[in-house]
């Protein structure tokens, strides 16, 4: 009998016709070589239209982006530097604990990153100090404590403010 493996695409699509489904997981070892799964990229939900490559995180368990006296803090925050909701892509970091600096690069192409209660840690990045403007890789940070903690601290409040006028 003659071989019967082949390697023509044509051939193969008349044997598989079922769509196959990539599944994330640990590297699976097949004989005696491993497979590593491919990365998936992430959808991240955000407001805004980013047109600017801003980032802003917040990090709120029970609200979409924060409590009311958070959000308006925030409001007068991106007002102060002149930015629209046209010009950034807000994310609640709750919603995708775990994940890096470097998936929301991929996706937002970050040129400056607001994170409010969001550690440069949790982002796996060198640890940054608060409401600094920091220059990383050649992207802006200021890390920042959650919204609703940030409208009680004056101090961290003028020290920020101080940082985001650097920003004009």
């Amino acid at each position: 009998m003659a071989n019967q493996l082949t390697s023509n695409a044509e051939a193969l699509r008349l044997f598989f016709t079922e769509d196959i489904y990539l599944i994330p997981q640990q590297a699976v070892t097949v004989g005696e070589s491993a497979v590593k799964p491919m990365k998936v990229e992430v959808v991240f939900k955000y407001l805004g239209k980013n047109q600017k490559n801003i980032l802003i995180l917040v990090n709120d368990d029970q609200n979409e982006v924060s409590t009311v006296e958070g959000r308006e803090l925030l409001r007068k925050l991106v007002k102060a530097i002149d930015l629209t909701a046209n010009d950034f892509a807000l994310v609640n970091y709750a919603s995708y604990k775990g994940h890096h600096y470097d998936d929301f690069k991929t996706t937002f192409g970050c040129k400056l990153v607001l994170a409010f209660g969001v550690g440069a840690s949790d982002l796996n990045l060198p640890v940054q100090p608060q409401n600094l403007l920091v220059d990383y890789n050649g992207v802006k940070f200021i890390f920042s404590s959650n919204l609703d903690d940030l409208e009680r601290d004056l101090p961290g409040k003028k020290t920020l403010w101080t940082s985001l006028q650097q920003l004009k």
